[in-house]
């Protein structure tokens, strides 16, 4: 029996030979490249926080010194102390003489002062109301009965709430839609046409169960229009409650308009 060598392949530089060689190779490099970076970084906060205590010691301050005032100052105080306050002033008042009245005495035109003439004078005031004679007003034909304890009373316009303001109500305002219904006179031209529909209108109803606007919200033909809003405006309503009271609102009637 012969003996045979077996020849084994090439040790491959590839694959896990490889890595095993780069990996402990880049880990030392990785390693050096961190604890470069670490030390300046901690180099760098160094020199920052040298520079920071540099810029923070305070300059030197120069020493203040008191100084004691004296002498002439001190005696001008003094002086000042000793002097007596002056005597109080004496208010001198001047009373006058009550005036007294008299009977007045009329002075000719002559004798009037040069400073005075600038009033008019009675020949002038005569003329002047003979001429105003249709303005003139006779005080005894004012009415002499003044009740001064008569009490006006001031009424305060309600205001009105808008269309689509929401007001809480115990109770919306109500119609009998039957009633209404018989009120309403057909148009001729929509009859001629023979158009039907419905027309919703918007009433503002005040707290004495009359319309005061009409508002038409929906509408099947503007030839309807008119005779809904005449027909409202002829009805009377029962007010809305609120609080127990009739208040000013809104509120929507839809009006049918059906040919018979």
């Amino acid at each position: 029996m012969s003996d045979k060598v077996i020849e084994l392949p090439p040790q491959p530089t590839y694959g896990f030979a490889e890595l095993k060689i780069i990996i402990p190779r880049n880990t030392l490099r990785g390693f050096i490249i961190t604890v470069s970076i670490f030390l300046l970084l901690l180099l760098a906060y160094f020199i920052y926080a040298k520079a920071s205590e540099r810029s923070g010691i305070a300059l030197p301050r120069a020493p203040i010194s008191k100084i004691t005032l004296g002498g002439p100052i001190q005696q001008l105080e003094e002086q000042k102390e000793d002097v007596p306050p002056p005597p109080p002033t004496q208010q001198i008042m001047e009373i006058a003489t009550a005036a007294k009245a008299g009977t007045p005495v009329p002075i000719p035109d002559a004798e009037i002062k040069e400073d005075l003439k600038e009033f008019a004078t009675f020949e002038k005031l005569s003329e002047s109301l003979a001429r105003e004679k249709g303005q003139e007003i006779d005080i005894n034909q004012l009415p002499q009965d003044f009740n001064l304890d008569q009490k006006v009373e001031i009424k305060q316009k309600e205001e009105e709430p808008d269309i689509d303001e929401f007001i809480p109500v115990e109770k919306e305002p109500y119609i009998d839609l039957a009633d209404l219904q018989r009120k309403i006179v057909y148009p001729e031209m929509a009859r001629k046409a023979g158009i039907e529909g419905q027309v919703v209108v918007r009433v503002l109803v005040d707290k004495n169960g009359k319309p005061k606007k009409v508002v038409v919200q929906s509408s099947d033909s503007q030839m309807l229009n008119q005779a809904a809003i005449d027909a409202v405006m002829k009805s009377t309503f029962t007010p809305a409650i609120q609080n127990g009271q009739p208040i000013t609102c809104w509120v929507s009637i839809p009006i049918r308009f059906k040919l018979r």
